[in-house]
């Protein structure tokens, strides 16, 4: 769909109002606004909340070898009811109402009322997704969820075979849930549903990459049409020399040459070509590559998202949700926990509207962070609570989320 704006005559861009809704641009709002070549990036303010993360329980049916939940000494706990209702009362004075996104560290399906949880956020009028390893959503949990009207539904997966899954999720439920997905299929066509729509997450390393296609013609027969694709965050030892970014982490984009390619076929005649610019050789950069690969970007605070912790505390992002140690290549670096708020003590938009939080997430769209990710010399880039630019905890030169490197649905 192509909309057109224009420019009036004191200068001004005016944006078509289906545009402005969708990004929250009202008059007087601030925008970021980036040069790309022969167009420009306007980024929504960080005003607009457009999506909302739900930790329903830090606890899980699984034990991956790949969980933060392998590094910290956190207690186990589920999301109260009343502090979801809050949750949900702060969301009812949102308009248009965000996405309830239910995620963070944990498995969903494993706290006992998800299904009214999700069926309370759609009677507000809330678009609802959920992500699972998908062991736990036997047949009986499916139509509940259908019946719920969950609108999308992510599902972890990180082997195309149960040798290889269980390799990584320490259990060889695969065929299980092969089977799930199966059933869930089965329920949508007897109803003649398109919802929930499914997308599968995967989380690759060296171990499983080749198997990545499989993966991906897996899900997509079970009727899977999005795929979210991330590296592994190394949280133990064991992991960091699994990584696929061990030169890419410390290329700065300024420094590369740029390549310019028209559209072509990938097959056996340019796919040993494109192979050899992707890896770098030159310092190359494909056309298009910086926008699908940003740097120095908060995907949080791009999508306009928030994240609330099982317990009510307020975060920015899901990666502050917890304090964790993981490996910056091969250093350990400790993740502390950032909150912003609780829902326990504060109204929903009262968090998100205090001059505290707007500053902080202006100061994140900013990124005027030290490069930690590219640098990772000093001790600094031990931990995230002061960096050499002198800034204070929340510092995210070392977040790998805001350099490309892993990805959340």
């Amino acid at each position: 769909m192509s909309l057109s704006g224009y420019i009036n005559n004191k200068g001004h861009i005016v944006l078509p109002e289906e545009i402005r809704n969708k990004l929250g641009i009202e008059p007087g709002s601030h925008v970021k606004i980036e040069e790309a070549r022969d167009r420009i990036i306007i980024h929504r303010p960080v005003n607009h909340l457009v999506k909302v993360y739900i930790e329903p329980t830090n606890m899980c049916n699984l034990q991956c070898s790949t969980c933060m939940r392998n590094v910290w000494e956190e207690p186990g706990g589920k999301m109260e009811i009343e502090t979801y209702y809050r949750i949900l009362r702060g969301i009812e004075k949102v308009e248009p109402r965000p996405t309830l996104f239910f995620g963070g560290i944990g498995e969903p399906l494993f706290h006992p009322e998800i299904v009214e949880m999700t069926r309370g956020a759609k009677e507000l009028g809330a678009s609802v997704e959920l992500i699972t390893n998908g062991t736990m959503l036997v047949e009986d949990m499916t139509l509940q969820l259908v019946e719920a009207g969950l609108d999308m539904l992510w599902v972890s997966i990180d082997g195309a075979t149960p040798e290889s899954y269980a390799d990584i999720r320490l259990g060889n439920e695969l065929p299980d849930i092969r089977k799930n997905l199966k059933s869930l299929r089965l329920i949508k066509f007897d109803k003649r549903l398109k919802k929930p729509e499914v997308g599968i997450s995967v989380v690759v390393m060296k171990r499983n990459i080749a198997e990545l296609p499989e993966i991906i013609k897996m899900g997509y027969q079970f009727g899977a049409k999005k795929f979210s694709i991330s590296n592994v965050l190394p949280y133990t030892s064991e992991y960091k020399d699994e990584i696929l970014y061990p030169k890419s982490m410390y290329d700065s984009f300024s420094e590369w040459i740029g390549v310019q390619l028209p559209r072509f076929d990938v097959n056996e005649d340019t796919i040993d070509v494109l192979g050899k610019l992707m890896r770098g050789y030159y310092g190359t950069q494909i056309s298009g590559l910086k926008l699908l690969w940003p740097v120095d970007n908060c995907p949080f605070i791009t999508r306009g998202s928030v994240s609330i912790r099982w317990d009510g505390k307020v975060s920015p992002c899901l990666p502050l949700l917890h304090t964790h140690e993981s490996y910056l290549d091969d250093r350990a670096r400790v993740n502390h926990s950032h909150s912003v708020g609780s829902i326990l003590d504060n109204d929903l938009l009262e968090i998100w509207e205090s001059p505290e939080y707007v500053e902080t997430r202006q100061k994140l769209q900013e990124f005027d962070f030290s490069p930690c990710t590219m640098c990772n010399s000093c001790e600094l880039a031990d931990s995230n609570e002061e960096d050499c630019f002198g800034n204070i905890l929340p510092t995210c030169g070392g977040c790998l989320w805001a350099q490309g490197f892993i990805n959340c649905p």
